[in-house]
């Protein structure tokens, strides 16, 4: 088996996403960490710290594609960090006078943390607009299918009759608060870290605000009230985050693989040539897509534990806690995404067999509306004595094969209160759906 099967060219295909891999890979990380270093030159050289020359050189030089690759594997062995020799190369290709300039005042931590802020914006902004069309894609469901009856289950018995586009409401629901979290979580995981080496800045002397200033300005990031490389509450709650829509991506991709049991049959993935196929089984159609969505979201919700433990950072400058981030935060982002992506073309394809979830109602015989019934008696027998009655009548439709109304008729204490017209409102599918379309609306609202 592969290390990581998600990096893998060909499991890859089914875990994560190559949006994301293109974002968080290392050399999309690399080319960040240069593209700080450059901006920093160029802040410095605009508050006359640095010559003009020297900035300018500097970033012409911060081009990855000129990165010695194995020379600075070579180094961050050596190091622990890559920005070493980094720093190293960049400033060799921009020449000796403009690079005894470069990564000027600056620390390792500035340059790794600032750098995955970049890759995170853009991470994030992939987030957000794929969880945009997934949202719009289940509201489309849940306006299509706000009145077609189905069976609701609880403990995986048919339970009482809702809508579909109730239940969908209630994947769509969460979903949306998700987007909202994630509008609300930004400013404090996309800011600048500038401290230099304990987070003081005072390499710099007096000049250390501006500069931090100027350089927020360069990357169009807020500048925090003070560096935040040993407070990794920011990152940490994006891990949590990714945790949350881990789950909430999870109980859809659940709900429609059961849908999709032979004996259910009422919801399906979209059909394409192969896909969920057997090769064994010519018949079989798995729901292979909402399997990959369910092992996805447990994997990143997995690494949350391992991001709130490197939120501990000893004194100004941690020991491990940063490389242990290393290791989950990508994974988590990149699982996370792959669970998204998986998701939305389930959701915009979803097949929905209406008449077969009429159908399964019906082969209940009617049970599934005992509440309604035993509701409906209760103002004349009384609560506990019409469950009674009920459950008494259930067990004979069960025993005798009787639909439940025909049960309900053979009860004395039934007909004594209720006419067979009364019987057939109690026992009608459509008429016990409490406020499910009030839900199904109200939750279309908040869009």
């Amino acid at each position: 088996m592969a290390v990581n099967p998600a990096d893998g060219a060909v499991l890859g295909a089914v875990y994560g996403s190559d949006a994301m891999r293109a974002i968080l890979d290392e050399r999309g990380a690399l080319a960040r960490m240069l593209e700080v270093e450059a901006a920093l030159a160029r802040a410095q050289a605009r508050l006359g710290l640095i010559p003009a020359a020297a900035a300018e050189a500097i970033s012409a030089a911060a081009d990855v594609d000129r990165l010695d690759m194995a020379a600075l594997a070579a180094a961050t062995r050596n190091m622990g960090f890559p920005t070493v020799g980094l720093v190293k190369q960049l400033s060799a290709l921009a020449g000796p006078e403009a690079g005894r300039w470069t990564h000027y005042g600056a620390t390792t931590q500035d340059i790794l943390d600032t750098a995955l802020v970049l890759q995170l914006r853009a991470a994030l902004d992939l987030m957000g607009a794929d969880l945009d069309r997934l949202i719009a894609a289940l509201a489309a469901l849940a306006r299509a299918h706000r009145g077609t009856v189905m069976a609701g289950r609880t403990h995986a018995q048919q339970a009482l009759p809702i809508t579909f586009g109730y239940k969908v409401a209630l994947w769509l629901d969460p979903l949306i608060t998700m987007r909202e979290r994630l509008v609300q979580l930004r400013p404090r995981v996309l800011r600048l870290q500038f401290g230099g080496a304990v987070g003081t800045l005072a390499s710099l002397g007096t000049d250390g605000p501006r500069v931090a200033a100027e350089l927020a300005g360069e990357l169009a990031l807020p500048l925090p009230a003070i560096p935040w490389h040993v407070a990794r509450d920011g990152i940490a709650e994006l891990g949590c985050w990714c945790g949350l829509l881990g789950g909430a991506l999870a109980k859809p991709a659940s709900d429609i693989l059961w849908l999709m049991q032979s004996e259910v049959g009422e919801a399906s993935e979209p059909a394409a040539p192969g896909k969920g196929g057997s090769s064994t089984m010519p018949q079989k159609r798995n729901p292979i897509g909402c399997e990959y969505v369910i092992v996805q979201a447990r994997g990143a919700q997995a690494l949350v534990p391992q991001l709130l433990g490197a939120m501990l950072h000893e004194h100004e400058r941690g020991a491990g806690a940063m490389q242990l981030e290393q290791l989950a935060l990508g994974q988590a982002l990149l699982l996370t995404h792959g669970a998204l992506a998986t998701l939305i073309p389930i959701a915009e394809g979803l097949v929905v067999d209406a008449a077969r979830m009429r159908r399964n109602l019906d082969a209940g015989g009617g049970l599934i509306m005992s509440e309604a019934v035993m509701m409906g008696l209760a103002p004349h027998l009384g609560r506990g004595v019409a469950h009674d009655v009920v459950h008494h009548a259930c067990e004979a439709a069960i025993a005798q094969g009787l639909h439940l109304r025909d049960a309900l008729a053979r009860e004395p204490r039934v007909t004594a209160v209720l006419d067979a017209a009364g019987i057939a409102r109690l026992t009608d599918l459509a008429g016990y759906l409490g406020s499910a379309k009030a839900f199904t609306d109200a939750v279309l609202a908040r869009l």
